[in-house]
């Protein structure tokens, strides 16, 4: 059987150098090109073998014929990666976050015209999407909640996408109730909400990524709490998500969905 050919779009950022890394070591992959739209010079090479660097996505595409694409920049570079690639029929994975709900519809709609196949995750460490499909199961049972996430200080989203993804599996079948203080001394001290959910956001340096669900009900506390300490974590959710975005027809959303969880 032939490996999987795949393309790393944001290959020079942090996550992009571990996946090229991670491919390099999966057996079944071929890492056949890379694309950063930093990258101001003539096409160089990345990774212990050598893969073709560049700047231009759709000439990488046309080079290195790969079979999947995978994406680490962020919403602008998804939707652009997402056109082109989709548009010459070629899978994507992508771990990029900041992505509205149109550009889910848009994006769906070129994987289905294309007879094609995305799949979008916020998170692909698995400890995290345990604790997605945690925090659904319990949401039912507990009147009160707050996500607490943090991140390092160069982060440009806030919350993060993560944090965003846990607020909505809480509440799609919910409202949570939300103290409203008499007297405010500090605007935004409570942080933002979304359905009743309280997120509040940290962003200092030496942070990783942080994520800490807290349930509340009369007399009791339950706490569920994620912690990234290196970007490894990843790579097993970025490699089975390669394996099966080539099974997958239209859009997916979340590396649950894949996972059955």
């Amino acid at each position: 059987m032939n490996p999987i050919r795949v393309l790393v779009h944001g290959a020079l950022g942090k996550m992009g150098t571990h996946v090229i890394k991670a491919i390099d070591a999966a057996p079944d992959m071929e890492a056949v090109a890379s694309v950063d739209i930093g990258y101001s010079g003539e096409s160089r090479h990345s990774g212990q073998n050598m893969i073709p660097l560049s700047n231009d996505l759709e000439s990488a595409l046309i080079s290195s014929k790969p079979d999947v694409v995978v994406d680490f920049t962020n919403a602008e570079g998804c939707m652009s990666c997402g056109e082109i690639a989709l548009g010459k029929g070629v899978r994507v994975v992508s771990g990029s976050t900041g992505l509205t709900d149109e550009n889910l519809v848009k994006l769906s709609h070129l994987a289905t015209e294309a007879g094609s196949g995305i799949l979008i995750a916020p998170n692909f460490a698995l400890g995290m999407v345990v604790l997605l499909s945690l925090v659904r199961k319990i949401a039912p049972h507990f009147e009160y909640a707050d996500i607490i996430e943090a991140h390092h200080e160069a982060k440009i989203d806030v919350p993060s996408g993560t944090a965003l993804a846990l607020a909505h599996a809480m509440t799609e079948q919910k409202e949570f109730c939300r103290n409203q203080a008499e007297i405010i001394k500090l605007d935004a001290t409570t942080g933002g909400q979304i359905k009743g959910v309280g997120v509040h956001s940290l962003r200092q340096p030496g942070r990783s990524a942080h994520h800490e669900v807290v349930f509340g009900a009369p007399g009791q506390t339950l706490t569920l709490r994620h912690d990234v300490l290196s970007r490894d974590c990843y790579m097993p959710g970025v490699l089975t998500a390669v394996r099966r975005v080539l099974d997958i027809e239209g859009l997916v959303f979340g590396l649950e969905k894949i996972l059955e969880l």
